[in-house]
């Protein structure tokens, strides 16, 4: 993994391939490279970033085939060897790919070909070949190669024998084909990256290859059989995916946070300001007897917060599951269990192979997500959009408020659809849940002074906090460890003292985020233990429970949405402390955007 571009039937191929992986930067990369085919095929591949492989590129490389590739080690570490694409001994096939090949070792065993790279996918292109040989017919060839590989694989292949086709399979692995106008075709593993030239795409299923001309694309099965499908438009505005005058990405996503809880509320609200559900999404809840959340990293922590909003607003008994263990550890489950998928991307592969097995038992799905059409939305039987537009910083900001307030809206019109009494109105605390964030990100300065006091030079740090404060603590301990490489952990402050207060010396500095009235004086009474042994302490706490000598004092919300606004510090903090450390904001060191592999 982790992105691919490619090309058939324009002029100018090479720089909308650079350009495409440009746009895919933000998922997290290690190498990238390039192929291009003219009178020959001609590779460009460098470790780093895609302007290391500009520089690279000769002004007359030039083609009307091309494909690009940015890698995310998965087998052997960053280098040009390792670097994509590959090739097959003799040269003649090229291919790029994202995934894990599980049987690499087993198919290489049976090749009898130098390998230039410690790689699973130059297995794949060698195999090729081999096939090739054996059957003398480079489609047919194409279909054995993909129908003998075990795992997760979206590939894109040229064959320098043929300047007429691309040759592109999908198993597991986002991949997508663009339609042009007639004389032009593109495939890309993220829409975003492909933009630039169309907005028109076909969704590619597992098990299934596409043979792309400049005019056509075809669908087939690995049997051969030709498929046929209809294109849809990519609701993406191009505008959302610049930067624009922010030094980061990951900044200017802290600040939408505002406008996309005031995007949610227009979203899922009618013209009586009542919450409006689409009657699918309300049929699968009505249905269900349990919540299962399903999730990975910034996400899971959503779900945290998300099982308190269910099960105290809704009253429905709500589990949160980290999607690599559920899928080969599933629980027993309830009589009529419902699947919630929380996915920034709607690609994340762990959560995908639960929800294949999910399928496969007859159990309903529905998925949270922020892109619309990806894998999980499109899989799952319901979506629920979180409408909070493009996220491009590897750290998640604005997608955990977003799972946060959209889990909320999901319990109030359960609760309301059984009558249970609702403790507040939701929309119009969301709605001042916003204004109070826009006054929380306008005083940055304040969070910056606080991460060179407490984080700029520290090895190591801890986050404290009780009941929804401690799930906050969780996100804000891995936004820290994400992008400013800080050992921090989030624990429960009752928890601390049970062994890890034991890492505690002078100078720990220990974060405590304290908004739930009744665990104040508990948590106050955690931080009086950690700085009798030394902790240097930061106390960010909500009106009503504040005291006077703390840190930052919030505005008070009420206490079930205070996640929504007291991750605010923690994220800015986060930021603040990686730039001070000097690391790099937007695409942290061995991180990808979007984890297309298990």
């Amino acid at each position: 993994m982790c992105g691919i571009v490619g090309m058939i039937g324009q002029v100018g191929t090479k720089e909308i391939l650079l350009k495409g992986l440009e746009k895919l930067e933000y998922r997290g990369y290690d190498s990238a490279g390039i192929a291009l085919v003219g009178e020959n095929v001609r590779t460009f591949k460098e470790v780093g970033r895609i302007q290391a492989l500009r520089d690279i590129v000769p002004a007359d490389a030039e083609g009307t085939i091309g494909i690009g590739h940015t890698r995310w080690a998965t087998h052997g570490v960053p280098s040009v060897p390792n670097a994509h694409p590959h090739q097959s001994t003799t040269g003649r096939f090229t291919l790029v790919h994202n995934g894990v090949i599980e049987n690499d070792e087993q198919l290489k065993a049976t090749l009898d070909v130098p390998f230039l790279s410690e790689t699973d996918t130059e297995v794949i292109v060698q195999l090729m070949e081999k096939h090739f040989v054996e059957l003398g017919d480079v489609e047919a060839a194409f279909r054995k190669t993909l129908s003998d590989l075990h795992g997760s694989y979206a590939i894109a292949m040229i064959d320098s024998e043929d300047q007429e086709r691309l040759y592109i399979g999908k198993n597991k692995s986002p991949l997508l084909v663009g339609l042009g106008d007639g004389t032009f075709n593109v495939v890309a593993s993220d829409a975003m990256a492909m933009l630039q030239v169309t907005d028109q795409y076909l969704e590619l299923h597992d098990g299934e290859i596409v043979i792309l001309t400049r005019e056509a694309a075809t669908i087939k099965t690995l049997d051969g059989e030709v498929l046929e499908r209809a294109p849809y438009t990519a609701e993406i505005d191009a505008s959302d995916i610049e930067k624009g005058t922010y030094a980061h990405y990951m900044l200017k996503e802290m600040d939408e946070q505002p406008a996309v809880i005031r995007n949610i509320i227009q979203h899922y609200q009618n013209e009586n300001g009542d919450i409006e559900l689409t009657e699918g999404v309300r049929e699968l809840v009505s249905e269900a007897d349990r919540i299962y959340i399903v999730a990975c990293g910034t996400s899971y922590n959503a779900g945290l917060v998300g099982k308190d909003i269910l099960e105290r607003i809704a009253g429905i008994p709500t589990e949160v599951h980290v999607s690599s263990e559920f899928g080969y550890n599933m629980p027993l489950l309830s009589e009529h269990p419902l699947f919630v998928f929380l996915s920034q991307s709607g690609e994340t592969a762990d959560s995908r192979a639960v929800l294949v097995e999910v399928k496969k038992r007859g159990y309903k799905a529905l998925t949270m997500t922020n892109v619309p059409g990806s894998t999980l939305s499109r899989e799952a039987n319901e979506t629920m959009l979180l409408h909070a537009g493009p996220e491009i910083a590897v750290a998640s900001t604005k997608a955990y408020t977003a799972q946060i307030a959209v889990l909320a809206i999901l319990a109030y019109d359960i609760a309301r659809a059984t009558g249970k009494e609702l403790p507040f109105d939701l929309m119009p605390e969301l709605a001042r849940v916003a204004t109070i964030m826009d006054s929380i990100m306008a005083q940055k300065e304040l969070f910056e002074d606080l991460a060179e006091r407490y984080l700029k030079t520290t090895p190591n740090t801890f986050f404290i906090g009780r009941g929804l404060d401690a799930s906050v603590c969780l996100e804000g301990a891995l936004k820290v460890k994400e992008i400013s490489y800080i050992q921090a952990e989030g624990y429960p402050g009752g928890e601390l003292k049970h062994g890890s207060i034991a890492l505690i010396e002078d100078g720990t500095p220990v974060i405590a985020l304290i908004s739930q009235p009744k665990t104040n004086l508990n948590i106050r009474g955690n931080v009086k233990e950690v700085v009798a042994r030394g902790a240097n302490a930061c106390i960010i706490s909500m009106q009503g429970v504040e005291h006077e000598n703390d840190d930052f004092i919030l505005p008070h919300v009420e206490p079930l949405l205070a996640p929504l606004i007291n991750v605010l510090p923690v994220q800015l903090m986060a930021y603040y402390a990686a730039l001070a450390r000097g690391c790099d904001v937007d695409k942290p060191r061995n991180l990808a955007k979007s984890v297309t592999v298990e």
